[in-house]
C-alpha cells in the first residue's frame, strides 16, 4: 500500500535501519512520529513530525494477516490519526479500508477458534499483537462499530472453557509466555500483563465503557477477568502485586511458585495490572477495587526491593513507563498518595541514562514524551498514550 504525505522538510535515517521498522510503533518511525507530533501541537513546526510521517509511510505499508497495533498498516494508521495533521486525512482513509479487510478476517479466525473450543494464541487477543490492539486504533479512530465487533469478541473470550477435565478462563493458551509451545509450561499459561494477557482486554473493555460504548454482556466480562485478576494479587503487607503469569499447575492447585514481586513494568508486572484495574473500578463505581488497585500501584512505586529491578529508563519495564502510568493513575486516584510518589520517580528517571535506540517502547521517543509531560504538568495533547491504554 503506497501512501502519499506532505514533503518532508526534514530527514531521519535515508533508509530503514532494519526490516520493518518504517512500519514498527514499538521501534521504529511510527513512534518517533508520536514524539515530534506531541511537540508540534505545542510549538506548531511540523517539519519534523512530517519528516518521520514520510519515514513511516517511504515504503509500502504492509497490510498483512499479522499486521498488529504495533506492526504494519494499523502502526502507521495510528501514528497518523495520532498527529491529526489535515495532510494526513487521505492516507488515514485509505490505512482505514485495510484495518477493516483485516479486522474482518481476524475476527473469523477467532469466532470459528472459540466455535470449535480451542485455546487461542496470545496474538489473537492481546494489545501488542491481538484484537485488542485493533480496538485501541479502532476507538481512537470513532469506528464505533468496528469496536463494538471486537468487544463482542472480548467477551467470548471471557467466558470460561473446559478442557481435559478442568475448567479455564477462556484467554487460557496452550502456549508459554512466548506465544508458542513451550516445554516449561505444560498446559500453558493464564497471562496477566497488559501488553501480551487479559489486563489488556479488561483496560480496553472498562475505557469503552467509561465512553458509553458497550455490547451485550459487556459488564459480566469485565467482572470476570476481575475477579480472576483478584485472585491472583499477591500481599506482602501493604505491597499488593500480580505475577506476570499463572501456570496450568498454580491453576489447579491455587499455589503461586513466585516468591517476590517482579519486575514493576507496564508489559508484564503491576504498574499495567493495577491501572487497568483502577480503570475497572473506576467504570463500575467500585471503590473498594479502586483502593486495592491504587495500593498497588503505591507499593510498587515506592518499596525499595521492587524498584531496584528496574534497570533502564524505556517506557515498556523502565523507570518512563512506571512513571507514565502512576502519573496517569493519580489523576483518577482517590488518595494525593500516588501524586506524591512521582517526583522521586521522575528523578530515577532523569538520572538513568538516555537509551541507544529511538522508538517509542525501549527508545528516546518513549522517554522524550514522558518528560515531556514531566515538565508540561499536562497530560499529553494527543493522546499518544492509547496505544500502551493508559489514558482511561
Amino acid at each position: 500500500m503506497t501512501i502519499d504525505l506532505p514533503t518532508p522538510l526534514t530527514n531521519p535515517p535515508p533508509s530503514d535501519p532494519s526490516m520493518g521498522w518504517g512500519h514498527s510503533l514499538a521501534r521504529g518511525a511510527p513512534g518517533v512520529l508520536l514524539l515530534h507530533a506531541e511537540s508540534a501541537r505545542a510549538t506548531g513546526d511540523w517539519r519534523a513530525a512530517h519528516s518521520w510521517a514520510s519515514a513511516s509511510t517511504r515504503t509500502p505499508v504492509p497490510a498483512t494477516p499479522g499486521s498488529s497495533l504495533f506492526r504494519g498498516a494499523l502502526s502507521v494508521a495510528f501514528a497518523l490519526h495520532t498527529a491529526a495533521h489535515p495532510g494526513y486525512a487521505d492516507a488515514l482513509r485509505t490505512l482505514d479500508q485495510a484495518v477493516t479487510t483485516l479486522l474482518r478476517g481476524r475476527l473469523d479466525r477467532a469466532h470459528t477458534r472459540i466455535d470449535n473450543v480451542d485455546l487461542p494464541a496470545l496474538g489473537e487477543f492481546d494489545l501488542v499483537s491481538g484484537l485488542t490492539g485493533f480496538g485501541v486504533l479502532l476507538l481512537h479512530r470513532s469506528d464505533d462499530d468496528g469496536l463494538r465487533a471486537v468487544l463482542s469478541y472480548l467477551v467470548r473470550l471471557t467466558e470460561p472453557v473446559h478442557v481435559d477435565g478442568e475448567n479455564l478462563p477462556g484467554w487460557w493458551t496452550a502456549n508459554g509466555p512466548a506465544d508458542h509451545p513451550d516445554g516449561r509450561f505444560p498446559g500453558g499459561h493464564g497471562n496477566l500483563g497488559m501488553a501480551h494477557g487479559v489486563s489488556g482486554p479488561l483496560a480496553l473493555l472498562v475505557t469503552a465503557m467509561r465512553r458509553g460504548i458497550t455490547v451485550d454482556g459487556h459488564a459480566n466480562a469485565v467482572t470476570r477477568i476481575c475477579a480472576w485478576l483478584e485472585t491472583w494479587r499477591q500481599d506482602e503487607g501493604t505491597n499488593a502485586w500480580w505475577p506476570p503469569w499463572v501456570t496450568r499447575d498454580e491453576n489447579r492447585t491455587g499455589r503461586r511458585t513466585f516468591r517476590a514481586a517482579a519486575r514493576p513494568s507496564w508489559c508484564y508486572g503491576t504498574p499495567g495490572i493495577g491501572r487497568a484495574l483502577q480503570l475497572a473500578a473506576i467504570a463500575t463505581s467500585n471503590a473498594a477495587l479502586q483502593d486495592t488497585a491504587e495500593a498497588a500501584l503505591l507499593g510498587c512505586a515506592t518499596d525499595g526491593h521492587q524498584l531496584a529491578q528496574i534497570t533502564e529508563p524505556g517506557l515498556c519495564h523502565g523507570w518512563a513507563g512506571l512513571h507514565h502510568a502512576v502519573n496517569r493513575a493519580a489523576a483518577d486516584a482517590r488518595t494525593p498518595d500516588l501524586a506524591a510518589s512521582l517526583p522521586a520517580l521522575a528523578s530515577r528517571l532523569n538520572a538513568t541514562a538516555p537509551p541507544q535506540e529511538v522508538g517509542l517502547l525501549d527508545g528516546r521517543a518513549g522517554v522524550e514524551l514522558v518528560r515531556h509531560t514531566i515538565q508540561t504538568g499536562v497530560p499529553p495533547a494527543t493522546e499518544w498514550d492509547a496505544c500502551m491504554l493508559l489514558n482511561g
